[in-house]
């Protein structure tokens, strides 16, 4: 499963509606470190998706909810928890740290 795309106008219902864990990878294109967790994003969509519902974020495209959520680096990778937020990583991670992170 590939991420979804996350949008100002799709975040509540697909991110604060959403049961269990979501987690959204704030980036842009222009930015390296977040073409470097690009890939490590589509494989742990991929292979968790059973557990976890992964979704990208361009914060060019959609300032509102990166401000909402006080995202001033990027790439920031916020997990949320039935709506809530429950961890907020920036930078780039390694997959096997990232899943230890996401507690996955």
């Amino acid at each position: 499963m590939k991420p979804l795309t996350i949008t100002d106008d799709n975040f509540a219902q697909e991110v604060l509606q959403a049961e269990g864990k979501v987690l959204v990878d704030f980036w842009a294109p222009w930015c390296g470190p977040c073409r470097m967790m690009g890939p490590v994003i589509d494989e742990i969509a991929a292979e968790y998706s059973d557990s976890l519902k992964v979704g990208k974020l361009n914060v060019d495209e959609n300032p509102k909810t990166a401000s909402n959520y006080g995202v001033m680096s990027i790439p920031t990778l916020i997990l949320f928890e039935n709506g809530k937020v429950a961890k907020k990583l920036v930078g780039f991670r390694p997959k096997q740290e990232l899943v230890a992170e996401i507690g996955l």
